[in-house]
């Protein structure tokens, strides 16, 4: 009998036929179909009738016989690749806080204290990460002073006499602090000096935001290790970098401050002090008020 003159119904059952016997045999998709049936004419009936939906679930036989391919499924990494980005808010954002509010961890034992500090030490010596700096710098200024404080003074940036002696504070403005921690009844061995920035700026120019930047890591890393009771902020470029705010030192001096735990005092640089002669008065205050939470009596 011609494929013409073929009664719909045999055209029909064969489709039905071919494809429950490649569901049997475990076919769930077919990539070409057979000449023979692909050439078969459509049975001429209503779509809509009950005839047409019973044999092919609502559909015709060339739907039936070609159904749409299911998307590949992808790798557990690429799925995951796919998907929108959730941005996630830091740590401390999440909670509301600042960096300057997350808790120090708990002090490490005094030798891996000594050992991590060489470690950073030269880890700064290395540092390229500000070009000009590193360009014209002498030598880097990491600190000096006991590695078990309860004080540690938070200076700006080495001056010339720091970038050719490599020590913190060894200038004029040095002899003040020299003397001003003596007055407080300790010794410059007693205490930790350091600065925000580890390199000398060019002229003595007030260090960069980015300079900052890329020195923070550097000196909070520092205050990490050596876990003071207290700081003290020499001047506005290190209380403001600190505490990450834009007040003066004239607002922020005569209170205690937080960073990550330690009380923070913020007092007049040095260097301000040897041309505002005025100005040391409130310094001393501020000394006498810092020597009082650590419960050393200073003369009235």
């Amino acid at each position: 009998m011609s494929d013409q003159n073929r009664p719909p119904e045999v055209t029909q059952r064969t489709v039905i036929q071919y494809l429950e016997s490649l569901e049997r045999a475990g076919i769930q998709q077919i990539g070409k179909i057979p000449e023979a049936v692909a050439l078969a004419p459509a049975p001429q009936t209503d779509a809509r009738s009950p005839q047409a939906e019973n044999a092919s679930g609502g559909q015709t036989p060339a739907e039936v016989a070609s159904p749409a391919p299911p998307k590949p499924s992808l790798p557990p990494k690429q799925q995951a690749a796919q998907q929108p980005a959730v941005k996630r808010p830091a740590t401390n954002q999440r909670a509301g806080l600042s960096a300057n509010s997350t808790p120090l961890p708990a002090a490490i034992p005094l030798d891996q204290r000594q050992t991590q500090l060489d470690v950073l030490r030269d880890e700064v010596s290395n540092c390229t990460s500000c070009e000009e700096l590193c360009s014209t710098r002498t030598q880097t200024v990491f600190g000096v002073g006991t590695i078990q404080p309860r004080l540690c003074f938070l200076g700006e940036a080495p001056g010339a006499d720091e970038d050719r002696h490599g020590e913190p504070f060894v200038g004029a403005a040095g002899q003040l602090l020299n003397k001003i921690i003596n007055a407080c009844k300790m010794k410059r061995e007693d205490v930790y000096i350091l600065n925000t920035l580890k390199c000398r700026p060019p002229g003595n120019r007030n260090p960069l935001p980015e300079e900052v930047s890329n020195c923070r890591g550097y000196f909070e890393r520092q205050l990490e290790l050596l876990n003071p009771e207290f700081i003290c902020c020499l001047g506005s470029i290190a209380a403001q970098n600190l505490l990450e705010t834009k007040e003066s030192v004239g607002r922020l001096r005569g209170k205690f401050h937080d960073y990550r735990g330690i009380k923070v005092m913020v007092t007049y640089h040095p260097a301000y002090l040897l041309r505002t002669d005025s100005a040391k008065r409130y310094t001393w205050d501020d000394m006498k008020m810092l020597m009082a939470a650590m419960a050393i009596d200073l003369p009235s």
